[in-house]
């Protein structure tokens, strides 16, 4: 008869190996040798050859793999993420595998059991995490099973009286081998002796010995000390653990100098740091500004990018360099460094944390144009290059020649994320890393994360998915995205699938629902329903999003019909905002984006990227999906026409929630504290401007708090 693969082997579901604190360390070698756990003689073996691609055991195709194992792949501390890798034998006999992390000293820890994830597939998985920041390793050990074999073969022969007292007396020598790795406190290791006694008491029925082997507490013991054999590892593969902060968080965006007073115009970091109260109370994590540095004047831009200024006109932060200074200069009408100072230590106050923005480019009034003029593109009539993306120009910036003295800008840019780091900067957005090479970023961003881990930069990219995969994975802790345009079901639900399945490993999404430089047609067209609803799609999506400010406002009118520019951009001007009157004629939706971060911050689901999940809808305007973390599952429905009420049925794919196909569960929704009892079909109905959305969370019928809300 032809080898078959291992699936058709005895199911391994009473011996999976637990959690054990005497794990086998995973030691690989390039052959990946085998060998052989706890007691017993060592099985002969030839040494593989040298052209051997696989171990005793294959072990394939790990994952997450990134690059081939050169890069590391990503989780933050206390993130679970799935390991999985092909693993099978010759033959009938049993298989298992687990995982084993190694911490950054170097110390193995407690290794999880795998589970074949689907019958004959042969890939084999488990859910782990990495309790504190550092370098990890992480590899899969596959081996021999020889108890769940035995039992296998017990329960066929022991019943029909084939070779009865052979199979028994087999049971018991493997019984004394297991027996001999349990650990010698407690009654552990005597459930499994006494077990061996009995496979031997000859003045016991034969079914009665084998059941005494087949105890739960005798399948207990052997899950957590399982008697392995033929043990081989695969090689280790990095993994690159940070803080909580790389993976979650609300972004709020803003131009200090637009908070000015009515007798300066100008705002200061002084000025600004009075709206921090008010971002704070919206539950944003981190206050993000666009470049704070003095600001050229030679070619510089006016109001909605004119190229004939007047005295009066601000310019473009982005046009970095004046002779006041440059990158590691603040712009004299914002204030001091101590005044930046202050208003760093504010923001700490109220619980969140400063993003900068770092451009890598410069004015024609930046002091580098004397200092390095090889740091610039120069033409043929002797003049330096200024900046295009045809058609559009960007005659106020001088964009970077890396080519000519990488090294030297290695070294400057790093001397001043240094330096905005001594001011109490930690995260950075970078701006356009995608017009850079993606060497100089992978070593810039190592060069600052091996001193300083907690350090997070954000790749502000939208271009083609190889350099937004590429810098992720070359170490950028964070991606904007393109979300911003994605407006149907289909595109959502296939763009938010990819970015939570393999990419996840490597690539963290922060989804900002507008920016300066964005005002998307949906948010143009569709009022403020379209604001609200694009809220909840962000929030809840990615554990990562971002809004620039006016979106509470709605801001929606654009330069020109067909234009995604705002008109009277904050780019170019001065755009100062009635917060406290808008609050007032109640011409905000504060209180919901306020709402949608309270809720992220107590459902563990929504702080997780990784297991997204999306149901059925026989609506095309209606979405559904759902997220678990633990004993916390959220559900999400959302009504993607701005314009019109959506009724639909949704349909729960019930298992992916935890629950059976036939079970009815409550719900609360978050947004109104209202409860429903929903099961694997519901109706919904979703009207723009009142009830855009549920998010729903997943409450146990025994959980005290439903007690008293209404349902339906």
């Amino acid at each position: 008869m032809p080898a078959t693969h291992h699936s058709s082997a005895p199911p391994t579901t009473s011996t999976t190996p637990a959690h054990t604190s005497t794990p086998a360390a995973a030691t690989p070698s390039a052959a990946r040798t085998a060998r052989r756990a706890h007691t017993g003689p060592p099985a002969p073996s030839a040494s593989p050859p040298d052209t051997a691609t696989v171990g005793r055991i294959p072990v394939l195709d790990v994952r997450p793999t990134v690059h081939h194992g050169r890069r590391p792949a990503k989780a933050v501390v206390g993130e679970e993420f799935e390991i999985s890798a092909v693993v099978f034998r010759e033959g009938h006999d049993a298989v298992a595998a687990n995982v084993v992390l190694t911490d950054p000293e170097g110390r193995p820890g407690p290794w999880t059991p795998m589970r074949e994830l689907a019958p004959g597939t042969d890939r084999w998985g488990a859910t782990v995490s990495a309790p504190s920041e550092g370098r990890w390793t992480y590899a899969v050990e596959a081996w021999g099973d020889p108890v769940t074999t035995w039992r296998h073969h017990a329960r066929i022969k022991v019943p029909a009286g084939i070779d009865t007292e052979l199979v028994l007396e087999e049971g018991a020598r493997l019984y004394e081998r297991a027996a001999a790795g349990v650990p010698e406190a407690g009654r552990a290791r005597g459930a499994v002796l006494t077990a061996v006694d009995a496979l031997r008491d000859t003045a016991r029925p034969a079914s009665s010995r084998l059941a005494a082997a087949l105890t739960p507490e005798v399948d207990e013991v052997l899950a957590r000390h399982p008697l392995r054999e033929l043990v081989t590892s695969s090689d280790p593969l990095p993994l690159l653990v940070e803080r909580e902060r790389a993976l979650f968080g609300s972004w709020y965006e803003f131009f200090p100098r637009s908070e000015g007073t009515a007798e300066q115009p100008h705002g200061t970091f002084r000025t600004a740091a009075r709206r921090l109260p008010a971002i704070a109370a919206m539950g944003f994590d981190v206050v993000y500004l666009p470049p704070i540095h003095p600001i050229g004047t030679t070619h510089r831009k006016g109001r909605n990018n004119t190229l004939s200024p007047t005295p009066d006109d601000v310019g473009v932060p982005w046009a970095i360099g004046s002779p006041e200074g440059g990158h590691d200069t603040v712009h004299p009408d914002l204030g001091t460094l101590e005044d930046f100072d202050r208003f760093v230590a504010r923001t700490r106050e109220l619980g969140m944390e400063v993003a900068l923005d770092f451009a890598l480019q410069c004015s024609p009034d930046h002091p580098w144009v004397d200092k390095h003029p090889e740091w610039f593109h120069h033409r043929p009539d002797g003049t330096i290059a200024y900046a295009e993306n045809p058609p559009k120009k960007y005659q106020d910036i001088y964009p970077i020649a890396f080519d000519a003295d990488m090294p030297g800008l290695i070294a400057e840019t790093c001397r001043i994320l240094r330096h905005w780091m001594d001011h109490g900067v930690r995260i950075f957005r970078v701006d356009n890393p995608h017009t850079k090479p993606v060497l100089f970023w992978e070593q810039v961003i190592a060069d600052i994360n091996r001193t300083d881990p907690d350090v997070i930069f954000l790749a502000e990219a939208f271009t083609r998915p190889a350099m937004m995969h590429t810098l992720a994975a070359a170490g950028f802790q964070q991606s904007y995205t393109y979300f911003t345009w994605r407006t149907t079901k289909t595109e959502l639900t296939e763009y938010a699938t990819e970015l939570a399945g393999d990419a996840a490993s490597y690539m963290r999404p922060n989804f900002f629902v507008n920016t300066p430089d964005i005002l998307h047609a949906f948010l143009q067209h569709g009022g403020r329903p379209a604001f609200e609803l694009r809220a909840v799609l962000a929030a809840t999506l990615s554990p990562t999003w971002g809004v620039y400010s006016g979106y509470e406002l709605c801001e929606n009118t654009p330069l020109k019909p067909g234009s995604e520019e705002y008109l009277d951009s904050e780019k170019y001007q001065l755009r100062p905002r009635d917060w406290d009157t808008a609050e007032r004629e109640g011409r905000t939706i504060a209180p919901l984006l306020g709402k949608l971060n309270e809720i992220r911050r107590r459902s563990p689901a929504l702080r997780q990227l990784r297991d997204l999940h999306f149901h059925h809808a026989d609506q095309e305007a209606v979405i559904i999906y759902s997220k678990r973390a633990g004993s916390n599952t959220v559900l999400v429905i959302v009504n993607l026409d701005p314009h019109h009420t959506q009724e639909a049925t949704v349909s729960l794919d019930m298992p992916r929630l935890g629950l059976d196909w036939h079970e009815s569960v409550l719900v609360r929704d978050e947004l109104t504290g209202e409860v429903y009892t929903w099961g694997r079909s519901n109706y919904v109905r979703l009207e723009p401007g009142r009830t855009p959305a549920h998010v729903l969370t997943v409450l146990r019928p025994s959980n005290p708090q439903t007690g008293g809300s209404p349902t339906r």
